[in-house]
């Protein structure tokens, strides 16, 4: 499903600041967040680490320039309620955390909080959960009722992301003989099965439901592990507790007033 420019927010090599309205039409909030206290890498401007790739949190527009996507949207409005000009900073995945406080402020790119990062980060309230999933091509109806009966495939991931470290694990520890193919970019891992190089994909589901949803008959969703759900937040620096408190509290006030759900069934189709 090709999406419409919902939010221009396109900053080029030189990460230029604009400032942006949400995309999804929501009402206003009451006031602004507070913000005192808060420490910003420039007054005014809430600079963020995004790798734009990673459809349909992520991608570029038809333009082939202007970020657009769900976690676009989210960190778009949660700036606007904060009274700052947002600016998106195309950064790859791997080292990606090593820029908060360096290049930006905060990293909102698809980032499941988990306690390994807790101690490195701060993170704000979930805005979305998110299960591993198994994508295979259209045609291949291999039954896969868990990880386990990926036994003797070829597993593209992305590489530092969770189905990274999930397949890894699995393998290092001998529970499965499977050869994992980590690539930079989700978008290679879907060409390399489109090109039978790879068996399947190990992806997050949301981002599985993304690709389905726009290749209707193309991919098969052959698994998706409900038994370990993540959620996926805001990270910042572990001393920036002030813009925590007002991003935690933004997108709270999202989940209340709807934004949030909205903004959900427009990238991902409704039943959340």
């Amino acid at each position: 499903m090709k999406k419409m420019k919902k939010i221009v927010a396109f900053l080029g090599v030189a990460a230029m600041s604009i400032s942006l309205l949400a995309g999804c039409g929501k009402k206003d909030s009451g006031t602004a967040v507070e913000l005192e206290g808060v420490t910003l890498k420039n007054p005014g401007k809430l600079s963020v680490g995004c790798e734009v790739g990673y459809p349909p949190f992520e991608d570029f527009a038809e333009d082939g320039k202007t970020p657009i996507g769900y976690d676009i949207d989210i960190i778009t409005e949660v700036a606007r309620r904060l009274g700052l000009e947002v600016n998106i900073i195309n950064t790859a995945w791997d080292g990606i955390f090593a820029g908060i406080d360096v290049n930006y402020d905060v990293v909102c790119s698809a980032v499941t909080i988990n306690p390994e990062r807790k101690k490195e980060m701060l993170f704000s309230s979930s805005y979305i959960s998110n299960y591993q999933a198994v994508v295979l091509k259209a045609g291949n109806d291999k039954k896969i009722d868990s990880f386990k009966d990926l036994d003797g495939m070829t597993i593209a991931v992305q590489k530092e992301t969770t189905s990274d470290e999930l397949l890894s694990d699995y393998k290092s520890t001998g529970t499965i003989d499977i050869e994992i193919v980590a690539n930079e970019k989700i978008l290679s891992c879907f060409t390399q099965l489109d090109n039978g190089e790879v068996d399947a994909v190990c992806v997050d589901s949301t981002v599985a439901d993304g690709y389905l949803a726009k290749n209707p008959g193309k991919y098969n969703y052959a698994f998706k592990d409900q038994s370990e759900p993540e959620y996926f937040g805001i990270a910042m620096g572990l001393n920036n507790t002030a813009l925590q408190a007002a991003i935690t509290k933004a997108i709270d006030e999202m989940k209340a007033d709807g934004f949030i759900d909205e903004t959900y069934d427009y990238w991902f189709g409704s039943g959340k």
